[in-house]
């Protein structure tokens, strides 16, 4: 009986057994979120495609392990402190005081509020992370490009929706109010976000009108490189050194673009300098020779062009022109430099010279 007695003892306006039904009742409820959690898991991972491997599982966890783990354990807090009732000096009087219950709620509403979003975010993380694998095994490019753009707009909606809840919910801010005291400043607020407005109309303009795709090579303002992701504002571009060069979208529809990964082929074209000693039959030999290694090789067409054509300053110029079956540079250069071994070893075959910039000068004796 002392016992029990002992449990009716009250501190902060709750018996020792009000507090011991709420550290049971969270404790258990933070048991079950193991169970509960797992269950969301697989439907969570099910709502984002069927096919799911481990380096799924592992980026699910990396992503929406902690903020749903937060969301559970508020929602045991809410069913677990109803046990408790708020103590004397805490409860509201009108005409007095401070009303703590309607500051922990709106606190409560807070952090449930973040959570949720922090969990819708973060799966839309994962959904874009399936889609990327998805795209990758796919031919066309332009799925690449669009997942990424899709993504940001998601986050975007999320983010400002949470936002308005926010002000909604917590902080009692009429909405419908803002907007349209939104509406009515926003000649002003376009006009401060003309540069961002212009942009984002740029990335819609790449999207429809498709001047290139991620992965396509392009030359843009003398900078040349990958393509590796449209974004609202920007595109970045992998230039061949590895730096990555950030261009505005409004630069991209306002200045000429060169799209080289479009290109079925890749022309190469330069000059041989021979010697002036070289004869007009070795020169004749060197020129069929190379015509030849041109039309044989694997990775060229029959467009590819060896004639003797001027005559330099300090050299008899032969022109070189062919064209790579394929738009890929690394298979550009790689066929290049094969080639240009091969002509090297033709020019030795006949047993002549390249020449290169000299001068003669001539002595004159009285």
């Amino acid at each position: 009986m002392e016992s029990i007695e002992f449990l009716n003892y009250e501190f902060l306006g709750n018996s020792l057994k009000d507090y011991f039904y709420f550290i049971v009742a969270f404790v258990l409820g933070a048991i079950l979120i193991i169970p509960v959690k797992a269950f969301i898991s697989k439907v969570l991972i099910k709502l984002s495609g069927k096919e799911s491997d481990g380096n799924d599982i592992k980026k699910y966890n990396s992503l929406l392990k902690k903020p749903l783990q937060y969301f559970l354990l508020l929602i045991v807090l809410y069913f677990s402190v109803n046990f408790l009732n708020l103590p004397d000096f805490m409860i509201f009087k009108e005409g007095s005081g401070v009303n703590f219950e309607e500051y922990l709620t709106k606190t409560y509403n807070l952090f449930l509020l973040v959570t949720v979003f922090w969990v819708v975010s973060k799966f839309i993380d994962f959904v874009g992370y399936k889609l990327k694998n998805k795209a990758l095994k796919t031919e066309s490019k332009v799925d690449d490009q669009l997942i990424p753009f899709a993504i940001d707009i998601a986050k975007v909606l999320t983010i400002v929706l949470g936002f308005v809840m926010i002000l909604g919910n917590v902080f009692n801010v009429n909405v419908t109010a803002l907007v349209t005291g939104l509406g009515i400043g926003g000649v002003a607020f376009a006009l401060a976000s003309k540069e961002s407005l212009e942009n984002l109309l740029g990335s819609f303009t790449i999207f429809f009108d498709k001047p290139f795709t991620v992965g396509d090579t392009v030359t843009l303002g003398g900078v040349t490189g990958t393509v590796e992701k449209v974004g609202f504002r920007s595109t970045r571009i992998r230039t061949f050194d590895k730096s990555v060069v950030t261009v505005p979208n409004k630069n991209i529809i306002s200045t000429e673009l060169d799209n080289l990964g479009a290109r079925p082929v890749r022309r190469v074209k330069f000059n041989i300098g021979l010697t002036y000693d070289t004869s007009v039959d070795n020169i004749k030999n060197i020129v069929a020779d190379i015509q030849k290694l041109i039309d044989d090789h694997p990775m060229t067409n029959q467009d590819g062009r060896v004639r003797f054509l001027n005559f330099g300053a300090s050299s008899l110029d032969i022109m070189v022109l062919y064209y790579v079956d394929s738009p890929d540079w690394e298979v550009l250069i790689d066929a290049q430099q094969k080639i240009n071994y091969e002509i090297i070893d033709i020019v030795n075959k006949y047993k002549c010279e390249f020449a290169f910039p000299s001068t003669s000068v001539y002595i004159e004796k009285n």
